[in-house]
C-alpha cells in the first residue's frame, strides 16, 4: 500500500490565510474538516499552518504525510439514517514545531494573507505565566506566544489596522475569547508594551467567544489496519467523529465574507451572543444527559446508546426535553426542536460506546448546572414542579444509596456530597429517618445548590413519593406510570 501524502495522491495546496495552535484530534476532525469542505465547495482557497504548541516528540509531524490525513464521519444524519463520510484532509499545508523553528512561527506573522487565528490548547492552556518574557523563544503560556506573534506583526505592519486578524479560540472554557484577551492584555502589562500597540491589538483584532459541538472519537485504534486495507493506502493520522457538527462564533460581521460562509451549508453561525446558544447546548444536551444517566442506570442500562434502543427511556427523554426543557429556552421554538431531534439521533449513534458512569462523574454539580436553571424557569412560568425533573432528582438520590442489583456502585463526587449521602442512606438503612426526610436533606443543601430547594412549592413532595415508589418498585415501572400519564 501506497503512504498517504502529496507525492502519491495530488491533493490541491491552498494559500496559508489560517494559523492554528494545536494539532489534536479535535481540531483535525472539526475545524480543520470544515476549512477543507469550505476549500472544496467555495473560493475560501485557505490553507492552514499548525503550530505544535508544546514541547514534546512523542509523536511525528504531520508533515510526514505533507499535512494529509483522513477523516471518519459516522453516526446518524437528520433523517435518522446511518451515514459514514471518508473524506481526505488537504487544507493543512504544515505544521511547525515552536520549541525547534520559533523563527518559522513568527515569520508568519509577515504574512499579510493570513487572516484568521484558531486555537485548542486545552483548557489548561489559556493561562497567565508571570515568568514568561517577551524574549523567550518561545515563552511557555500559549496567551504569551500569542502575544509575541501580534506584537511582531504590529511591528512589521507599522500598525495598519489591515494587518490585524480574528483570533477564534475553541478551548472549551466560558467566553474563551474575552478570557483569551485579558490573559493577552494582563502579557502587555507586564512586558510594558506601548499603547500605540495595545491599541492596535483592541481595536484592529477580533477575539472571538466560541461553542463548538461535535464528538470525537479520535484514532481508531481497533480497526486502523481494516481501515488502511479498506482505504488502500497508510495513514497514522487517520481520526473518528460524529456526524453532527455545530460551530457557533461570537464575531465580527465580515467573518462570515472571511469563510465564505454564504456559499456552504456548514453549520457554522456567526452571532453577536453566543449565550442562547450555550444554555440551548447545556440545557438540552448535557441536562438530558445528566438526567438520563442515574434513571437508565438504575434500569440495569450501561451505555447511553443502549439507553436510546429502550421505548421508555426515549420517551422520557422526548417528554423531559420537549416538555420542560424547550419551554424555558429562548431561541426560536423551531431551532430548539430541530436540535433536540439532533441531541436524540447523537445519542443513538451506533458508532459511539458512552458510558454512564463515565457521565456520572461529579454529576452533583452537573445537575446544579443543567438542570436547576430550567427547573427552576419551568416552576415560576408553569406554577408546578415539572415531572420528568422530579423524577431524575429522586433517581439521582437513589443512584447514591451506591447500589445496584446488591451490587456496589463506584460512587465519584465531592467529599462533601458522599459524607452527606453515607448519612443520610445510612439513617434511612437504620430507621433513625424515612424518604421525606432523606429527600429534605439533599435538596436543603444549600451550600451546594446556593438555596434550599425544599422551599420550592411541591418539589419535595413529589422527589419523595418517586423515590419510595422507585425502591419499592424499581426504576423502569415508576417512569413507565409517570409517562402513561402524559
Amino acid at each position: 500500500m501506497q503512504q498517504l501524502n502529496r507525492v502519491n495522491f495530488n491533493k490541491s495546496r491552498y494559500t496559508t490565510k489560517i494559523m492554528q495552535f494545536g494539532e489534536g484530534n479535535f481540531l483535525r476532525a472539526f475545524v480543520d474538516w470544515q476549512i477543507d469542505i469550505l476549500n472544496e465547495t467555495t473560493d475560501l482557497n485557505a490553507g492552514i499552518a499548525i503550530i505544535r504548541p508544546i514541547d514534546y516528540d512523542a509523536l511525528p509531524l504531520l508533515n510526514v504525510q505533507d499535512g494529509l490525513y483522513t477523516t471518519i464521519i459516522r453516526g446518524l444524519n437528520e433523517q435518522g439514517e446511518a451515514v459514514a463520510d471518508t473524506r481526505i484532509i488537504s487544507s493543512v499545508n504544515e505544521e511547525i514545531p515552536i520549541y525547534k523553528d520559533f523563527a518559522k512561527y513568527m515569520a508568519l506573522a509577515e504574512s499579510a494573507d493570513l487572516k484568521i487565528i484558531f486555537s485548542n490548547t486545552t483548557e489548561a492552556g489559556i493561562e497567565y505565566i508571570e515568568l514568561d518574557k517577551l524574549t523567550d523563544t518561545p515563552a511557555k503560556a500559549f496567551p504569551a506566544k500569542l502575544t509575541q506573534w501580534l506584537h511582531h506583526r504590529f511591528e512589521f505592519f507599522n500598525g495598519s489596522t489591515e494587518s490585524g486578524v480574528v483570533i477564534i479560540p475553541c478551548e472549551l472554557i466560558d467566553y474563551n475569547g474575552e478570557k483569551l484577551k485579558e490573559i493577552v492584555l494582563q502579557y502587555c502589562a507586564l512586558w510594558q508594551l506601548s499603547d500605540n500597540f495595545v491599541s492596535w491589538l483592541t481595536n484592529a483584532n477580533y477575539f472571538c467567544s466560541t461553542l463548538v459541538d461535535r464528538i470525537v472519537t479520535g484514532f481508531p485504534r481497533d480497526e486502523h489496519q481494516q481501515l488502511q486495507e479498506e482505504f488502500n493506502y497508510l495513514d497514522n493520522f487517520m481520526v473518528t467523529a460524529e456526524h453532527f457538527h455545530l460551530f457557533v462564533i461570537q464575531g465580527p460581521k465580515h467573518l462570515a465574507k472571511l469563510l465564505h460562509l454564504d456559499e456552504s451549508a456548514l453549520n457554522i453561525v456567526i452571532v453577536d451572543d453566543i449565550s442562547p446558544y450555550k444554555q440551548r447546548k447545556v440545557a438540552i444536551l448535557n441536562g438530558a444527559h445528566t438526567a438520563l444517566v442515574p434513571l437508565a442506570y438504575m434500569s440495569n442500562i450501561d451505555a447511553v446508546g443502549e439507553a436510546l434502543t429502550t421505548p421508555l427511556f426515549e420517551q422520557y427523554l422526548e417528554s423531559l426535553i420537549f416538555n420542560e426543557i424547550i419551554p424555558t429556552l429562548d431561541l426560536p421554538k423551531n431551532e430548539l426542536q430541530a436540535f433536540a431531534n439532533d441531541v436524540l439521533n447523537r445519542f443513538r449513534n451506533p458508532y459511539i460506546h458512552h458510558l454512564l458512569m463515565a457521565i456520572s462523574l461529579n454529576s452533583m454539580a452537573k445537575f446544579k448546572t443543567r438542570l436547576l436553571p430550567q427547573l427552576l424557569k419551568f416552576v415560576d412560568s408553569q406554577n408546578t414542579v415539572p415531572t420528568m425533573m422530579a423524577l431524575a432528582i429522586a433517581g439521582q438520590i437513589l443512584f447514591f444509596k451506591g447500589e445496584r442489583n446488591a451490587e456496589k456502585i463506584d460512587l465519584s463526587d465531592s467529599d462533601q456530597w458522599l459524607a452527606l449521602f453515607d448519612e443520610l442512606w445510612t439513617g434511612y438503612n437504620n430507621k433513625v429517618i424515612g424518604v421525606n426526610e432523606l429527600v429534605e436533606g439533599v435538596l436543603g443543601a444549600s451550600w451546594h445548590w446556593e438555596q434550599n430547594l425544599n422551599e420550592i412549592s411541591g418539589l419535595t413532595e413529589q422527589v419523595s413519593i418517586h423515590l419510595k415508589a422507585m425502591l419499592k418498585q424499581g426504576v423502569s415501572n415508576v417512569l413507565t406510570q409517570a409517562l402513561k400519564g402524559k
